[in-house]
């Protein structure tokens, strides 16, 4: 198996990883032929995977400007994932040059790949950690060095809870990164479900099989479990919705059907 000259020493290109797959759906070139051909097989079901993955960036893009117009100039990227253009410090930086951004990611593709992307930034870094440690991730010299904790930071938690299941406490989580930030502090996160999308959930759950066979669970919540995240905040409007909904910047009739499966929203901590 050919190894591409920027894959990092150590790991096994013979696993697909969800990072990876991401990529490959974006168009990127940051994925191995494991990970294109999972991410094959998953479309073979869902064809319009990409333009779900496209869904998700525009709404996170729409998301980080919505903080930096609300004051919030620290963001905290947990499943950051290989970062495309567009990403969160360039959204950020762009309407405010002093933001601050930290990329936490567990695949060390995404890491290697986001140290290079970084280089010569000084206002943003990249962690390798796991979101089921919160702990590991708040008291990291990345974290502490780069965010003041006693202001308010916009936590991103973008299509990365579906892949922890119910045994990981997601919601625990969830709820310790956001006991340890700065009352309002915003929360921003999208999630799969098999509500919105254009399909049977027969025919969804052969992606969701894709998914487990690869050892990398996909696990479609409900609105309601979905809005179980965001206990303790309250929601921005229009609330938790398909990622389209949110605070719109192009018709919505111009959206492919795909765009609208799952939900999205942002939650402002008390």
């Amino acid at each position: 198996m050919e190894r591409p000259a920027w894959a990092p020493p150590g790991i096994d290109i013979s696993v697909p990883s969800v990072s990876r797959m991401y990529d490959f759906y974006l168009g990127g070139s940051h994925n191995f032929e494991v990970d294109r051909e999972a991410a094959r097989k998953a479309m073979e079901f869902m064809p319009g995977l990409p333009k779900i993955m496209q869904a998700n960036r525009a709404f996170m893009r729409r998301a980080v400007r919505f903080a930096v117009d609300n004051g919030i100039t620290q963001f905290l990227d947990i499943g950051s994932g290989i970062p495309t253009f567009g990403n969160v410090h360039e959204v950020a930086q762009a309407a405010c040059p002093e933001a601050r951004v930290v990329y936490v990611d567990h695949d060390p593709v995404a890491v290697a790949h986001s140290r290079a992307v970084l280089e010569g930034n000084d206002h943003a870094t990249v962690l390798s950690a796991d979101l089921r440690k919160p702990q590991q991730i708040l008291s990291s010299p990345e974290v502490t060095s780069f965010l003041d904790l006693d202001r308010p930071v916009a936590l991103l938690l973008v299509a990365v809870l579906h892949f922890l299941e119910d045994e990981d406490e997601p919601q625990a989580a969830v709820a310790e990164l956001l006991d340890a930030l700065a009352p309002g502090s915003l929360v921003i996160l999208t999630h799969a479900s098999y509500e919105g999308i254009p399909l049977t959930e027969e025919q969804a759950g052969g992606t969701v099989a894709v998914y487990r066979n690869i050892r990398n669970p996909l696990v479609m919540r409900s609105h309601t479990e979905i809005a179980r995240f965001f206990d303790g905040c309250e929601l921005v409007e229009p609330g938790l919705v398909s990622m389209p909904r949110w605070r719109p910047d192009v018709p919505l009739e111009e959206e492919d059907p795909y765009a609208f499966s799952g939900f999205a929203g942002v939650g402002r901590k008390a």
